[in-house]
């Protein structure tokens, strides 16, 4: 069986676990935390970064969640996140870059590194101006999900797909570490709301991260 070496706040992990999930593949969670630097994890990721994907018994280890995400579009028929024509495809590819890399750059890192990071590695406090700046660009990216959801069933189009994945991924990090502010963006909280009904959402919604604690609404899914 697979192991997926990650820890509960790493949302390119919770990617992989929502697609694992949506695909019905199982898998073992192993706690992993980058920061600590284990010469074993390294072996397995050089780039030392979770999630890694690993099943002792084929020898087989697969890292980078977006080369994780399409190897099992390829090898597993059931439920395809990445669909559609070609168009579509692309404009699904965008909006996963678009979570992965500028969310995640502006709002996902400043608070893990502020929130969690900070408090769990070093000691030190947050920085009150880092997290006013990932908290404002927060509101800049839900206005776009807004928008988004005004002109689209999902974010990428008419069905669910990897880029909601993604973007839930993300978001619900940042929701955990109290850096999103739902009001004046109903219909990202509604499309958000959907997703964290789901399923494959569950698990995650009822983890926790050591001694951080999240806001008393993280893990509503009724409102």
């Amino acid at each position: 069986m697979w192991q997926l070496y990650q820890f509960p706040l790493c949302p390119f992990s919770r990617k992989i676990r929502l697609l694992l999930s949506e695909k019905g593949v199982g898998y073992e969670l192993q706690p992993e935390h980058p920061w600590e630097g284990r010469d074993e994890f390294f072996a397995m990721n050089p780039a030392g970064r979770t999630p890694v994907l690993h099943d002792p018994d084929r020898g087989q280890t697969l890292s980078d969640s977006q080369a994780i995400c399409e190897y099992f579009e390829e090898t597993v028929d059931k439920y395809p996140l990445i669909n559609g024509s070609a168009i579509q495809r692309a404009e699904i590819r965008r909006l996963i870059a678009l979570f992965d890399e500028n969310f995640y750059g502006d709002v996902t890192e400043p608070l893990l590194r502020e929130r969690m990071r900070k408090r769990l590695v070093t000691g030190q406090s947050p920085d009150a101006r880092y997290l006013r700046d990932a908290m404002r660009l927060a509101h800049e990216h839900l206005y776009y999900v807004d928008y988004l959801i005004d002109h689209r069933p999902w974010i990428a189009g008419p069905t669910m797909t990897l880029a909601d994945l993604a973007a839930a991924a993300q978001i619900s990090v940042a929701d955990y570490l109290g850096g999103i502010d739902w009001t004046a963006h109903e219909q990202a909280r509604s499309w958000y709301l959907v997703l964290k009904s789901r399923p494959s959402f569950r698990p995650l919604l009822s983890e926790r991260m050591d001694v951080i604690r999240p806001p008393e609404h993280y893990a509503e899914v009724d409102g």
